[in-house]
């Protein structure tokens, strides 16, 4: 029997949130402002950086048109480029700021996460979205702002969600025993890698955002909650 963990490090899209909302709300915002927000800010340095990134992965010198071009098809294609997260977690705090939307929790999320951080259980965020963005998430959604619950934020930078490194530097961060963090996540491969580093797992499986249940071989024998009031800690 594993000891009950101190700390929850915790996935967001398809986690604590829908996808459809990330998908049909966040990334189509962000698409359409991505011309007119280069033209505005491309020559301030912290959106610069990101471009030359994107520039030199497509060839060098390129006209940020192309980069705007670039960066508009990995949107369609969701590829989680650090770059690409960066520059839209930017474009979507003037959306929150102006109320042009609030951030999805599923309805019992914010009641559970707010119980164990009044049990004392301490509650870490990694997503494959920048932390500001991931910031932005919690500090606007519709349950109000959550960020007072979060002692401590994780993106790509820290390494890929489905590679058992990224869990280690993070349990590094972090300072407790692995086999102490529990990390809850929709995808199977990134609780693997979670496991792999030592840490406890939960596989979300919410039937909004997976119809068809994965059961039995699909769970990969993690434990399987179909939302957070089944979550034991």
């Amino acid at each position: 029997m594993s000891q009950s963990p101190r700390v929850v490090l915790t996935d967001i899209e398809g986690t604590t949130s829908s996808i459809s909302f990330v998908k049909n709300v966040l990334f189509p915002y962000a698409r359409k402002a991505l011309p007119a927000f280069v033209a505005e800010h491309g020559q301030e340095p912290e959106v610069r950086r990101w471009l030359d990134v994107v520039a030199a992965e497509i060839g060098g010198a390129c006209q940020d048109a192309l980069v705007v071009e670039t960066l508009q098809g990995w949107i369609d294609q969701d590829r989680k480029h650090t770059a690409l997260k960066a520059l839209q977690g930017t474009i979507w705090k003037s959306g929150y700021e102006r109320g042009d939307y609030q951030a999805h929790f599923y309805p019992e999320v914010a009641a559970v996460l707010k119980g164990w951080h009044a049990q004392g259980k301490t509650l870490y965020v990694y997503s494959s979205g920048s932390v500001p963005a991931q910031k932005q998430f919690f500090g606007f959604s519709e349950a109000g702002d959550l960020t007072a619950l979060v002692s401590g934020w994780f993106d790509t930078e820290i390494g890929g969600k489905r590679e058992a490194d990224s869990y280690r530097n993070i349990v590094k961060a972090i300072g407790v025993p692995a086999g102490e963090i529990v990390f809850l996540s929709d995808v199977v491969e990134e609780l693997d890698a979670a496991r792999e580093a030592g840490l406890q797992t939960r596989l979300l499986d919410r039937l909004q955002d997976y119809p068809l249940p994965r059961t039995g071989e699909a769970t990969h024998g993690h434990e399987r909650v179909e939302n957070f009031q089944q979550i034991t800690l």
